[in-house]
């Protein structure tokens, strides 16, 4: 990946290769280039080197890439923590990864000299906090590091002598059980990875990449870091969740990555606006035009071919209404399209197929460097998750468990040869402990985490996942959804409130009181969330059905007690937090 860096930069050396949102900081791949020798230079000149590991904690911003790149070219390995990682979970990483330097932010310094401090009583040996934004007391300063004298020391040399599976990086899974664990990922990993973007028609200079998901989450270091490396594609970097709309209709990404929450909510306002548009005449004309792209959308999917009169009516629907639409949001010039790291409600999926989006779903863990299959905008099948990447081979167990085979598998987890055995066995094959179908074509479909299954009173097997993702794509109000009904006679759920799209709703119906905890209670509220999930039931089998609901006065956030910091269910704690108002549901 230095190799890759160097090459690229010298290509396209006066292109932008990153900016911040707004344009106010924009840096060119020359100016990328040097900025790179200059921290590997401060870097090396602190004793760090081939070998050593250096831990980053930063928002979206254009530092983090050459803070990572450069700590590359002196032959050590980045690592990135989330910053929603408590002080107990950041000293565990640091002491795992042995790093020598911790680069962050003034806003995280608290919490990292916290962390080192309680890492040197577990072996940890960070000896440097190196500060980006400020000059704090006891931290180098970033500006600092950049106008270190080289010395003697030769990035071209260094840089050179990083070997193909050296480390790349390590990746802390988000935890949903016990501590998290670190992912070793060569280059070779990658590379071997990053072949399926040929399959999207090659990546180059003149795609825009937004990011915004943590560079602690593989996916976005995929997507929004690596690739660019490769490609030269630019990258502007978004820190607040809150600005990616608006990133979007600025930006106008060829490549863009939205987890499903982000779909669902997108949609959900979209269909809000639909439904609001004051001209009858417009909003049967907007009815008209999605069903339309729906309808195209199904038969690609299942492989049917349109009729020439659905043809033409697609056609017609796009150049009045859709292509509207995607221009609105920013997405007119989609290319890539990915959506990942948990399951799309299916009825989402569609929409978006039927806005004209190419909308592929991915399927992968951290442990096979993201990606294992993903769908092709050319053959996309809703309700899978496309097929196997170059390279990797795919197939189902005896007890149904998707087996992944292939370059970009691990390494193994750092300082953990126990626990990568039980993971990838003797022949190389990565035990992902998802269950999954492969059909005739290839395309995978996940049915749930082999050790989510709800197994009811009955012993009848079913899957917390797909009743949720139903319950979420006919109840827009609703952020999480956890469904119960382990060894229970019948199945339940606990439903927080998505804030945004509460906010709407209460300003739309003139609610007095839009707190939360308020609106929890709210007679309309309740009503239309038992309106969704009485649709939900109607797409579930009997035994799958939610007979009772408690929506919650509470907001999980990612990072959470109740959330991993990529947004997957923390299912034991909700037990244990909530077990009170699910016993409530049985009595």
């Amino acid at each position: 990946m230095v190799e890759a860096f160097q090459a690229t930069a010298a290509r396209y050396p006066d292109a932008v290769a990153l900016r911040t949102l707004g344009g106010a900081v924009s840096i060119t791949w020359r100016e990328y280039a040097d900025r790179v020798r200059a921290i590997a230079n401060g870097l090396t000149a602190l004793g760090i080197g081939r070998g050593d590991t250096v831990a980053l904690m930063l928002t979206n911003r254009p530092e983090f890439h050459l803070c990572d790149t450069a700590i590359l070219h002196t032959g050590a390995t980045p690592f990135s923590v989330y910053n929603t990682n408590p002080v107990e979970v950041l000293a565990y990483q640091f002491s795992n990864a042995g790093n020598k330097a911790v680069i962050c932010e003034a806003q995280f310094a608290p919490a990292v000299r916290a962390a080192v401090e309680r890492a040197a009583a577990q072996g940890g040996v960070v000896e440097h906090v190196i500060c980006i934004d400020e000059a704090l007391a006891g931290c180098v300063a970033l500006t600092e590091l950049e106008a270190t004298a080289p010395g003697g020391f030769d990035v071209e040399s260094a840089w050179r002598a990083v070997a193909p599976e050296d480390l790349l990086t390590i990746v802390y899974t988000s935890g949903t059980t016990g501590p998290p664990k670190g992912v070793e990922l060569t280059h070779t990993n990658f590379l071997e990875n990053a072949r399926v973007v040929d399959e999207f028609g090659g990546g180059s200079p003149d795609d825009r990449v937004i990011s915004y998901l943590p560079d602690a989450h593989a996916a976005n270091r995929w997507l929004s870091h690596y690739l660019s490396i490769l490609t030269g594609a630019q990258i502007t970097t978004c820190p607040d969740l809150k600005e990616v709309a608006a990133a979007l209709t600025e930006v106008h990404p060829s490549v863009f990555m939205g987890v499903p929450r982000v779909w669902v909510k997108v949609k959900a306002a979209l269909e809000e606006r639909f439904a609001t548009e004051p001209s009858a005449v417009k909003r049967r004309l907007i009815e008209w035009a999605v069903a339309s792209g729906r309808a195209r959308a199904r038969a690609a999917s299942d492989g049917r071919a349109l009729s020439i009169i659905d043809t033409w009516q697609f056609r017609l629907a796009d150049r009045l209404v859709l292509s509207a639409i995607r221009e609105q949001l920013g997405l007119d010039r989609i290319r890539i399209a990915v959506t990942g790291s948990a399951p799309i409600p299916k009825d989402t999926h569609e929409f978006f197929l039927g806005l004209g989006l190419p909308l592929c779903e991915g399927y992968g863990m951290t442990e096979c460097t993201a990606g294992a299959t993903m769908d092709r905008p050319d053959r996309i099948k809703i309700g899978t998750v496309g097929t196997a990447f170059p390279g990797t081979e795919v197939r189902i167990a005896g007890d149904g468990e998707v087996l992944v085979r292939g370059g970009s598998v691990m390494r193994g987890y750092r300082g953990e040869p126990a626990k990568t055995a039980e993971t990838v066995d003797a022949d190389g094959w990565l035990h992902t402990g998802d269950i999954g179908e492969l059909d005739a074509e290839g395309f995978l479909r996940i049915v749930d985490r082999k050790k989510e299954l709800i197994i009811n009173a009955a012993g009848k097997n079913m899957s917390p996942t797909n009743i949720e993702n139903t319950v979420t794509e006919h109840t827009p109000l609703a952020g999480a959804v956890v469904a119960i009904g382990e060894g229970r006679a019948y199945n339940t759920a606990l439903i927080c409130l998505d804030p945004d799209l509460a906010a709407a709703f209460a300003e739309r119906h003139q609610l007095t009181e839009r707190e939360i905890p308020a609106l929890a209670r709210d007679p309309r509220v309740l009503t239309t969330l038992q309106e969704g999930v009485d649709a939900a039931n109607s797409k579930l089998s009997r035994v799958e059905q939610i007979k009772k609901f408690a929506v919650l006065p509470d907001v999980w956030a990612p990072g959470s007690d109740h959330l991993t910091a990529t947004g997957k269910l923390r299912r034991k704690p909700i037990a244990t937090t909530y077990a009170a108002t699910i016993e409530s549901l049985y009595g």
